[in-house]
């Protein structure tokens, strides 16, 4: 089996059994499954690797003409221990829209192809043998489908890459007792030294006792109790002195503690951890913990050569973050993609900063229908990922059109913070804004003297460099390069791919452009960040650090040197 950890660290129990490896499927070319009735006597006459996308090699299929339906099936059996609770199956991510039947039973629908969703099947289960059938729906071509840099054409072009059909994160099932909490929000304190959790429940459970434990290195930290009122509990953790949650590469302020976390209400148990640490926004500086941190970011947009969407073990997921950390970068843009959670608990493991975006590409942001189609799915990936502490920024938008409906970035925006007050938030990386904590700008220059000219006046204040001066309007926020670089570089031979601008004509002229550019940013007291494109070739797109392989191009050790530079809103 392919991907056996659990899927989520951030919410352990441990009865769990993982779905992953070979089920039956078919392709359901003329979207006629259903009146077929496929979901109660259908022939499959497939088999695929789950979780893998029928597009992927390592799906044991390979296709890659449009696919807009597929069937999966498997033969589940309950483990004889699962008694006297519920039992729970969960989905990673299913692209795009999905419906699960238990024994020709639906289980439930869910639209979006990037977050989680859950059903309660226990009443729907026979005592022994069970037939699980999954249905998938997936338009690249429908305006109102976000579908990110899935390529609208039959051959990749551009920054477009292979499209994702169907499963594409591990399903697992799970046995939780008749009350158990299904979801809960942890926020530091650091100030005043405390925890907040926020905890909901499947059921009213009023006066019942929830209590949290708190441990680091495997000794008792903290311990609070509270009492649940309808379907909802809240407590505060006393953590006075907490040792703080710190990105690895920022000097002299630690390490990224984390501590572990167990939630208890009746006979339910989960397993999680959390990170202290806090987040502000001080003059043109992001402060982590009261320190002016330099977000030396890159561009990760998730792709694998055999898995596309979906890494091909743990290990895979760790090693773009370890690759970058060792190129000098302190964390990454989390670029039109909801990635998976072991990308967030490598990257809360390791001190690693992110931001979470969403794949809006393939949405018309000019239709106000628009909304209805994407803000669900995006406040269902912030809830994911509100605990991760290496989550450090939100922005749900990229790119966007001069004509776009700017009432859909405000309410977005709104939205956002009210689920997370502590967050910076950018409505749209690049080119127009409607209203953001943090001003972005996209710039591919590739001449370093026009580059550097350019950011200087911005350092005095004299001029603002903006993606469009006709429509934008800077307000005074910390200034953030948000993509920048990109240039062509192919070591894999052949002439194919592209990058950005002229190609540099050996490697010394690449660590002249790139120090060029950093230097520029780096020197410049009124930007907080950037962020390089990018980590990785991506398919034809020949502009990474590292090859799609993971081959680096370049010396790291001097690419980190660049990178390693005192920024002037680091000094003291």
């Amino acid at each position: 089996m392919y991907k056996p950890e659990h899927p989520r660290p951030d919410r352990f129990r441990p009865r769990w059994l993982n779905l992953n490896g070979e089920w039956q499927f078919t392709i359901d070319s003329g979207c006629s499954g259903k009146e077929r009735k496929l979901h109660e006597r259908g022939i499959f006459t497939g088999k695929i690797e789950v979780p893998f996308v029928p597009e992927s090699k390592l799906s044991g299929i390979g296709y890659q003409d449009f696919i807009k339906s597929v069937w999966y099936r498997r033969e589940i059996e309950i483990p004889a221990d699962w008694q006297g609770g519920r039992v729970l199956l969960h989905f990673g991510a299913v692209d795009y829209l999905a419906e699960v039947w238990v024994n020709g039973v639906s289980a439930g629908t869910h639209k979006g192809g990037y977050t989680p969703f859950v059903f309660d099947i226990s009443v729907l289960l026979n005592s022994d043998k069970n037939i699980l059938t999954v249905n998938t729906y997936d338009d690249v071509l429908d305006p109102m489908q976000p579908s990110g840099k899935q390529c609208d054409r039959y051959y990749n072009h551009g920054c477009h890459y292979t499209r994702c059909t169907g499963i594409w994160q591990t399903v697992w099932l799970e046995w939780v007792p008749e009350l158990y909490i299904t979801d809960f929000k942890l926020t530091p304190d650091v100030d005043n030294g405390r925890l907040f959790i926020s905890a909901a429940l499947n059921q009213y459970a009023g006066g019942q006792m929830f209590t949290a434990v708190a441990s680091l290195d495997g000794e008792f930290s903290a311990e609070c109790v509270a009492i649940a009122t309808g379907k909802t509990v809240s407590a505060v953790l006393d953590l006075p002195g907490a040792k703080l949650w710190n990105p690895s590469a920022a000097a002299g302020t630690g390490a990224p503690v984390l501590y572990d976390l167990k939630l208890k209400i009746g006979d339910d148990e989960v397993a999680t951890y959390f990170g202290m640490r806090k987040i502000e926004i001080n003059g043109f500086a992001i402060e982590i913990n009261g320190r002016p941190v330099f977000q030396r970011l890159v561009l990760d947009q998730g792709y694998y050569p055999d898995g596309i969407y979906t890494a091909k073990d743990d290990e895979e997921i760790k090693r773009d973050i370890v690759l970058a950390m060792e190129a000098g970068f302190n964390g990454a843009r989390m670029h039109m993609k909801v990635f998976e959670p072991r990308y967030l608990y490598w990257a809360d493991r390791l001190g690693y900063m992110v931001w979470g975006e969403y794949p809006n590409w393939g949405l018309d942001e000019r239709d106000e229908r628009a909304l209805l189609h994407m803000l669900p799915e995006w406040i269902e990936a912030v809830k994911r990922d509100y605990n991760h502490p290496a989550v450090v920024g939100w922005c749900p938008f990229n790119e966007t059109r001069p004509e776009r409906a700017a009432d859909i970035f405000k309410s977005v925006y709104q939205t956002t913070r009210l689920y997370d007050a502590m967050r910076p938030i950018i409505d749209t990386s690049g080119y127009v804004h409607a209203v953001t904590d943090i001003y972005d700008v996209h710039d591919y220059e590739q001449n370093i003297d026009i580059f550097r000219e350019r950011y200087a006046k911005v350092a005095d204040g004299s001029h603002i460099w903006l993606n469009r001066p006709d429509i934008e309007k800077y307000e005074g926020q910390p200034y953030f390069v948000s993509e920048f670089g990109g240039p062509w570089r192919n070591i894999d031979g052949g002439e194919d791919g592209w990058g950005y601008g002229q190609a540099p004509r050996d490697e010394e002229e690449f660590y002249a452009r790139y120090q060029g550019w950093v230097d520029a940013l780096l020197d410049n007291p009124r930007i907080c960040a950037f962020c390089f494109t990018q980590i990785t070739d991506v398919m034809q797109e020949k502009n990474g650090m590292y090859t799609f392989r993971r081959e680096p191009k370049y010396d790291m050790a001097r690419v980190r040197a660049i990178n390693e530079k005192k920024a002037a809103v680091e000094k003291e």
